[in-house]
């Protein structure tokens, strides 16, 4: 794709020698004679530059400059001005010019310019799709009044500076309400930074969180930043916060108290401005009562207390939840698509889910990849997770081959082997896949990419027959 650029100026020459230059460099280029032009084209045009002149009859380019960055934030503009001084030029940035350029134009230096800002362009596209998949990735789905309960305390809570525990089941979506809290903050343009206190180990979880000095224990062979500093400005999650050792919630404490942090071998203290949220899935009461947390540290942090409800108190979210799953694991698993069944969705509703939000997403990635249909079906869910508990045993695989409805053996027709476990699963399989094609075997091997005397062995070798109506 070629990247268009737009050319503002009243000067007709100077219009037609740089539109000559960037054409040569394979960039699409219009033109534009005046302010009010530049405005009425760059909607149809969606330029990925501008370069426009400072000084032009009517609506002078700085003023242009101003309509055009309201009328799109990512605007690249570059101004160019034979009479240029320091006061327009620092002005132009004020106003968001990439750059400003006096004429004459040096031509190497305008094509610098022009891969600078066309570079500058990507990354700023770049950085708003990494945004947008991150807000879908971390976006709460669902319309119960236990999850709108959840929202309303988020909107009246994030844009204050309280400090917040969040608590609920492993699983339930904890970090979803901590990175909704800072999104709704004003620090949401700021450091977003986790920690999961229980993957760390209890004697590095000091340095982890506020850093340490070189030398000052075996492996400290530099200066490192703690996740306080890293924070500073930001958010700082404190996830499982209740397996944090003692020692560590010791000087946590200090630091929500003093804003101040000291790194491991250090002498100097380090003023920082974090917010804090922590979630744990632990009743910190009963933790106190065991003496492994500490009474004021529980005080400190739980100013606001947030309790994320369980997959099975909101079981009506499960329809919204299966196709935002389905559509994420599509797009990045590179897993077919396809729709869930009315009768799906409702066998997934009737289930428990111990293991809330995340044992539901990998059920709906588990029924992408092994469904046999086009559509997610009732029967594929009784067969993809048998028992109501999610497991998967090799038996599931043993389907009926006169019948589309799974089978459900007996302890004794389970296949021993990982070879055997093979055979069946392709014998049903491609029964499936017959079944399917109307017994065409020649849809079936090109469906399948397989040659059609492969597939005809295979037809022999396991005895498939068509079943009568």
């Amino acid at each position: 794709m070629k990247h268009r650029v737009l050319v503002v100026d009243d000067e007709s020459g100077i219009r037609q020698a740089l539109k000559q230059v960037l054409e040569y460099e394979e960039l699409e280029v219009r033109t534009a004679g005046s302010g009010g032009e530049a405005i009425t084209l760059y909607s149809e045009f969606r330029p990925h530059l501008v370069f426009m002149d400072v000084k032009m009859a009517g609506l002078d380019g700085l003023e242009t400059l101003t309509r055009l960055r309201d009328l799109d934030a990512k605007a690249q503009v570059v101004m160019i001005s034979g009479h240029g001084t320091i006061a327009t030029a620092v002005e132009a940035t004020q106003r968001g010019a990439f750059d400003f350029l006096e004429k004459p134009l040096d031509t190497d230096r305008l094509l610098v310019t022009v891969r600078n800002a066309l570079a500058h362009a990507e990354l700023v596209d770049e950085n708003t799709r990494l945004r947008q998949a991150a807000q879908s990735r971390y976006r709460m789905v669902g319309g119960s009044q236990a999850l709108r309960a959840v929202r309303e305390l988020i909107a009246k809570v994030g844009p204050t500076g309280a400090r917040v525990l969040v608590t609920g089941e492993n699983g339930t979506g904890k970090e979803l309400v901590a990175r909704g809290l800072h999104e709704t903050s004003p620090r949401r343009d700021r450091a977003f930074v986790e920690v999961n206190c229980a993957a760390i180990p209890s004697e590095l979880i000091e340095s982890e969180l506020f850093g340490h000095m070189k030398g000052s224990f075996t492996g400290a062979f530099a200066d490192r930043a703690g996740k306080f500093e890293q924070a500073d400005g930001g958010t700082l999650f404190l996830d499982e916060v209740g397996d944090m050792s003692l020692s560590a919630q010791a000087k946590l404490l200090r630091v929500l108290q003093e804003g101040v942090v000291t790194r491991i071998g250090g002498a100097k203290s380090i003023q920082v401005d974090v917010r804090v949220l922590a979630a744990t899935n632990k009743t910190l009461e009963d933790e106190i009562a065991e003496a492994r947390f500490r009474e004021d540290l529980l005080y400190r942090l739980n100013v606001v207390p947030i309790e994320v409800p369980a997959l099975r108190d909101r079981l009506e979210d499960v329809p919204a939840l299966v196709a935002h799953f389905a559509e994420q694991i599509a797009a990045g698993a590179g897993v077919v698509g396809r729709g869930f069944s009315d009768e799906a969705i409702q066998r997934l509703q009737t289930r428990a889910w111990p293991g809330n939000i995340r044992e539901l997403r990998n059920a709906v990635e588990r029924a992408l990849i092994l469904a046999p249909g086009k559509i997610v079906s009732g029967a594929d869910i009784d067969w993809l997770l048998p028992g109501g508990d999610g497991a998967l045993t090799a038996a599931v695989f043993v389907r009926s081959e006169l019948s589309s409805e799974p089978d459900v053996p007996d302890a004794d027709a389970r296949p021993h082997t990982f070879e055997t476990f093979k055979h069946q699963a392709e014998k049903n399989f491609l029964a499936q896949q017959l079944r399917e094609h109307d017994w065409n075997v020649s849809e079936t091997a090109r469906a399948l990419k397989m040659p059609r005397s492969n597939l005809y062995k295979k037809i022999e070798r396991y005895g498939l027959t068509r079943e009568t109506p």
